[in-house]
């Protein structure tokens, strides 16, 4: 009886990682993507929805094995293959960050005008945002973005079930099944599933954060996470991100399918028309428990991302500097600069190029997508060959499952291209 207690305390200790995961997964794919697919394709699409998740399931995966069989997070591994890895995720990194913290950062400030109505402008309430999720980061390090998040997530998922749950009592599954979905073998449509599928339920370079954060957490427990609790926390934070996905494209399909309006493509705009058309349809009721899940959505995403890329730079930074007794206060230092100097260039875009921001996201999720099979590749190269000890190595039928996986996304990623030079 012991025995068994002292496993689910230890399992339960670390636990962590999963959950910032989802929430840096949980926000513009989720909030907007997949309320977006229910809202114009009905129920259609959720096989999409599921298919980007399964195919991005072991290269996620991935991260936190590698973490948690060597001590060390992907970073380390990229380099250790050589300069070119190492290098391409740099490139794709600085490419990305900043304007996908600008991204999601914006969203947040959105909603949170939509629901506290302050009369602030976007920029201002972006400003306080990113105050808010600083401070959280430097007074309670990483112990306050573990519990902070599986609060977050644990609130998220209630507040979206309970929606989805009114939805379905209010009688509207059978107005959403009367109306027949567009046709998606077009352009538009194909385009659509492409970008969708391109942010669910997050990039791939989400993998190297979440084994940064394993490290993290294997350090703030004093041992050393095992293979099989790395597996047991991803699965809890990577199913929770899907489930809570397709408890968005339920929301779209259930309330908006064949309502006949159009949506604005500006995610801010849009979630302000979200959290309308619930008050709308459902009762005024529904705006806040709506306006609370979305705002916790983007908010847990913007928390963790604001975590994660200073995080990820203190990291490479430190890969370029022999290992001594100083190696942590260097990258506590690193990270407390970049946790300030990232927001702040986010910022500066948010404020100087806030009329074509659409371009920059075009351009940020263009460079994720297309460098998705290049990572998933990486990383199974990594776990399969001589920097993982063998018995932590995925079995036969798990690389064969991953391989078919690298197949469907460089298949995409080629789909994607012939969708933007067509």
């Amino acid at each position: 009886m012991s025995h068994k207690l002292t496993s689910k305390t230890s399992i339960l200790k670390t636990l962590g990682p999963g959950f910032l995961l989802a929430g840096a997964a949980i926000g513009v794919s989720h909030l907007v993507q997949s309320t977006r697919a229910g809202a114009d394709y009905g129920f259609l699409l959720i096989w999409v929805l599921v298919l980007a998740c399964a195919t991005k399931y072991p290269f996620l995966e991935f991260g936190p094995r590698y973490a948690a069989a060597t001590g060390d997070h992907l970073i380390t591994g990229y380099r250790k293959m050589g300069k070119w890895p190492y290098r391409i995720f740099i490139l794709v990194t600085v490419g990305t960050m900043f304007i996908i913290q600008a991204a999601v950062t914006i969203v947040s400030a959105g909603l949170a005008e939509e629901l506290f109505s302050m009369g602030w402008s976007i920029f201002t309430w972006s400003f306080i945002v990113l105050g808010i999720c600083i401070a959280l980061l430097l007074v309670g390090k990483y112990s306050a973005l573990d519990t902070t998040m599986k609060v977050i997530i644990s609130l998220l998922a209630i507040a979206t079930l309970s929606a989805v749950i009114f939805a379905f009592g209010d009688g509207r599954l059978d107005n959403a099944l009367s109306y027949t979905a567009p046709d998606i073998w077009n352009k538009a449509g194909i385009a659509f599933i492409i970008s969708f599928m391109g942010w669910m339920p997050i990039p791939l370079d989400a993998s190297v954060w979440h084994s940064i954060w394993t490290k993290e957490k294997a350090e703030g427990n004093n041992r050393r996470t095992s293979v099989k609790e790395a597996f047991t926390d991803f699965n809890i934070g990577f199913f929770a991100a899907a489930f809570i996905g397709i408890l968005f494209l339920l929301m779209g399909a259930l309330i908006m399918f064949g309502s006949g309006l159009s949506f604005s493509s500006n995610g801010v705009e849009f979630s302000g028309q979200l959290i309308d058309m619930y008050g709308k349809t459902l009762g005024d009721w529904s705006r806040p428990v709506v306006g609370i899940a979305a705002f916790i959505a983007m908010f847990s995403t913007t928390l963790a991302v604001t975590d994660a890329f200073p995080r990820v730079i203190s990291e490479i930074l430190a890969e370029n500097k022999i290992a001594d007794d100083h190696s942590k206060k260097r990258r506590w230092r690193n990270y407390r600069i970049n946790v300030f100097l990232i927001p702040l260039l986010a910022l500066f875009i948010l404020y100087f190029f806030g009329t074509s921001f659409t371009a920059l996201i075009d351009f940020a999720t263009a460079i994720s997508f297309l460098s998705a099979p290049v990572i998933a590749w990486f990383n199974y190269k990594i776990v399969t060959g001589n920097q993982m000890p063998a018995g932590d190595r995925p079995g036969k039928t798990y690389r064969i499952f991953s391989l078919f996986c690298f197949a469907i996304l460089v298949v995409f990623a080629g789909i994607y291209i012939y969708t933007l030079i067509a």
